[in-house]
């Protein structure tokens, strides 16, 4: 319960007594003397201060796990209200001191603006407290996103609560877009039945309620895919305020009862698919860009002429999801599109082959969303295999070419029962104290 409600705070605190705060003392005592400057400290501790996302990630949580328990164990309370009334508390409660923490990081960057509205532009601190700026906000951006992840999870669970867990939602790639009561309209007399629609980034669930004496719940009636879904205006005026929204797996004509609320619906499902569409073409560019010339096939020519085959012996790790090989349930096997060497579940994928007489082949995902024209559905694609690619393929590349020192090295991690890995570790230029470790593809 203790680790659940303070959550990181001694990593917190001890960054802050051993580092930050030493120091700041220091240069503040050779201040008058002969080094006015802060700018350079700030910027060399300042990617540390991302350590806080960790702590307002939880703080929800760890509020609710605070007032719990306050109300089901008397010793507890009593602890903490014995805490409180100590002098050094200042007469403020428990929750008010474990509020200060997420406040801290947008305090910085309000001091530092502040400093550096004060600073002369030719003062020698200047430049160096402009980039820890830029490092304090990326710091409470990161504090931020955490807290939109937070929020993110929270509905989804909610909504998975709702449908009483038939549908697998909580997934950190999804994304709830709206939720709401609609009207369908009946094929056979075209009577108005209630329903309930859920819209997610990559799918839009037809519910129907369920007959339940406490709280209401609702069953999934039919789900179609984000992914090659369009939207039809159908209103006449014998049946106004309906359209029409059509996909891979059914089509369903929806009446909206009101104007603004229909007008508010086909608004959601168009940015969704819009901005479905754009990622799509986003991931093919991608995947064209980031390809090896020497050992894949360009874009153009894929499929069209057999490539190049990688040796297997010379591959531990699948070079897709960087999952590690071993002979019994996590095999090797060829992209015959691009000789990569993949997991079976990097490679569940068929498309034909034009040097292959247009037979039906093993294809890993990358090749397959360039060969078909489109990204695999959502249940063809795992979340892991995106958000492993997205950090390898990305950030790997990017973090390189502004390092200190990037290189391959061999790690191994205690208790995991592994050998040593392979793995690209990379240092920075704008964070010299934080070591980046990579997976790699082993080639």
């Amino acid at each position: 319960v203790v680790q659940g409600i303070f959550s990181n705070i001694c990593s917190i605190y001890c960054f802050h007594q051993q580092f930050l705060l030493p120091a700041l003392q220091k240069r503040m005592e050779e201040w008058w003397d002969s080094n006015p400057r802060i700018g350079d400290i700030l910027q060399k501790l300042a990617p540390f201060l991302k350590m806080y996302g960790e702590y307002v990630k939880n703080f929800d949580r760890a509020m609710e796990l605070v007032n719990t328990w306050m109300e089901r164990s008397a010793q507890f309370k009593l602890i903490v209200q014995e805490i409180q009334r100590e002098e050094r508390c200042g007469n403020l409660t428990l929750q008010h001191h474990m509020l200060e923490p997420v406040q801290r990081i947008p305090r910085y960057e309000l001091l530092l603006k502040d400093y550096l509205h004060r600073l002369p532009q030719d003062a020698p601190d200047h430049r160096d407290a402009q980039k820890s700026l830029e490092l304090i906000a990326t710091a409470a951006e990161h504090s931020n996103a955490a807290i939109r992840k937070m929020e993110r999870m929270r509905k989804l669970l909610k909504v998975y609560e709702l449908l009483g867990g038939e549908e697998d939602i909580v997934n950190p790639t999804n994304e709830l877009i709206k939720e709401g009561h609609i009207l369908k309209l009946s094929n056979k007399n075209g009577t108005s039945q209630d329903r309930y629609l859920i819209l997610f980034n990559d799918r839009l669930l037809y519910c129907v309620p369920k007959l339940r004496l406490i709280g209401q719940k609702y069953g999934v009636r039919a789900r179609i895919d984000v992914d090659g879904m369009e939207l039809k205006e159908t209103s006449s005026a014998a049946v106004p305020r309906t359209f029409l929204v059509s996909g891979k797996q059914r089509s369903l004509e929806l009446q909206a009862r009101t104007e603004e609320e229909k007008k508010d619906e086909c608004k959601a499902i168009q940015a969704t698919i819009q901005r479905h569409e754009q990622t799509v073409e986003s991931f093919r560019q991608l995947t064209c860009s980031l390809r090896d010339e020497e050992s894949t096939p360009s874009c153009v020519e894929l499929g069209k002429r057999a490539p190049t085959p990688i040796r297997e012996k010379e591959v531990t790790l699948c070079m897709k999801c960087q999952e590690p090989f071993n002979s019994i349930t996590k095999r090797r096997h060829h992209c015959k599109a691009c000789g990569h060497v993949v997991c079976g579940k990097c490679s569940e994928f068929r498309a034909r082959l034009s040097y292959d007489n247009n037979r039906t082949n093993r294809v890993c995902v990358d090749c397959y969303a360039m060969l078909v024209g489109a990204s695999p559905t959502p249940s063809l694609l795992t979340s892991s295999t995106t958000r492993r690619r997205s950090i390898l393929e990305k950030q790997a590349s990017l973090a390189a070419e502004n390092s200190v020192i990037c290189s391959f090295l061999h790690h191994m991690e205690k208790g995991a029962g592994r050998g040593w890995q392979k793995a690209w570790f990379v240092i920075p230029e704008n964070e010299p104290l934080v070591l980046y470790v990579y997976g790699a593809p082993q080639v």
